[in-house]
């Protein structure tokens, strides 16, 4: 019996959907195995024991492989040299030698967030649960912890993004909440807790630190000074993000939005604010936009990430001079959230 050329067309066409849809189940399952493969690979990169025995850089490895992710350590004064590899697996990390914490992502049927604090032998002695991706976190000389993780959104540069950072104690207990709940004074005015976001703590003492503030309400992002002992949050200066103390304690490292007026794409360019005459020095040298918390090698030289461009899972550390007067560097190759050690 002959088909109507209605019938032959929709047959022809189940046919050919049939057919693209095996390729592309192909195509996907070849990629997921070319994935594994790859994750399960020896991760190329030197290798050295003792490295945590003396100074060094902490940071986490994204050299490709099956080391990926992992802690490890170079030399300070080595930082292209081999490393020494830990357990401990994190997506951000900070330390001070003694005790480390770990920011990490388990994936699974559910994928959850969580802080550890690690001990100098990557035990893990506290942990909490975190309510989204994690961000940002520091560790100060008195044993606390702040964490900052996007509740909504994975990217400060995203429209509506939402953070929660807190502090907690290196034994896990809570210390502060949820730092936005605290009373927000700026130009010595109160402004009320809505539409605000607070992320990048990097901390003075057990009870003062500095943080960045954003109110989209009053379309402002600020650097304050905060006080735990008070609840307190005080504004400081406009355009201010992600804050790192410079070792002497008379410096702040931030990321300085340089973007032009009217562009609506963020373009973060490092700069050094002196606390004592206020004064910002934009290090201009670095044309990238640095998405990043930098951290401080010296009193004389910061460091950061950035992706590769051509290898967006695969990161480097770079450093630049905190006054200027030299262009960017790679420091730590493949690597990631770098802390100085001490």
């Amino acid at each position: 019996m002959n088909r109507s050329p209605a019938i032959r067309r929709r047959t022809s066409f189940a046919v050919l959907a049939l057919v693209v849809l095996a390729g592309t189940g192909w195509y996907v399952a070849a990629e997921v195995r070319q994935a594994r493969a790859e994750q399960a690979a020896p991760t190329q990169v030197e290798m050295a024991e003792g490295v945590l025995d003396g100074p060094h850089v902490l940071f986490r490895g994204t050299a490709p492989g099956d080391l990926y992710g992992r802690v490890a350590a170079v030399a300070l004064d080595d930082l292209s040299g081999p490393r020494e590899v830990t357990p401990a697996v994190c997506d951000r990390v900070d330390s001070d030698g003694e005790t480390t914490v770990c920011l990490r992502t388990r994936r699974g049927v559910v994928t959850t967030y969580e802080a550890e604090v690690l001990d100098d032998a990557w035990r893990t002695t506290a942990s909490w649960p975190l309510p989204g991706t994690p961000s940002r976190a520091r560790l100060s000389p008195d044993g606390l912890v702040a964490t900052t993780s996007f509740v909504t959104g994975h990217s400060y540069a995203a429209t509506g993004f939402s953070t929660e950072t807190t502090v907690h104690g290196a034994d896990g207990a809570a210390v502060s909440g949820n730092l936005e709940d605290f009373t927000l004074l700026a130009d010595g005015k109160q402004l009320a807790p809505v539409d605000r976001n607070v992320w990048g703590v990097t901390f003075v003492d057990a009870r003062h630190f500095y943080a960045t503030v954003q109110s989209r309400s009053e379309g402002r992002t600020w650097l304050v000074r905060g006080d735990l002992a008070e609840r307190t949050l005080v504004t400081l200066l406009d355009g201010v993000e992600c804050p790192s103390l410079s070792p002497d304690g008379t410096r702040l490292a931030f990321k300085h939005d340089a973007r032009k007026p009217g562009d609506p794409t963020h373009h973060w360019t490092p700069a050094v604010l002196d606390l004592a005459t206020m004064t910002v020095t934009v290090l201009d040298a670095e044309q990238r936009s640095v998405d990043d918390q930098i951290a401080w090698l010296d009193d004389a030289t910061l460091l950061y990430g950035l992706p590769r461009a051509d290898e967006p899972s695969t990161t480097d550390v770079w450093s630049l001079t905190a006054d200027g007067t030299a262009g960017p560097a790679v420091a730590i190759p493949q690597a990631w959230s770098p802390s100085v050690v001490e």
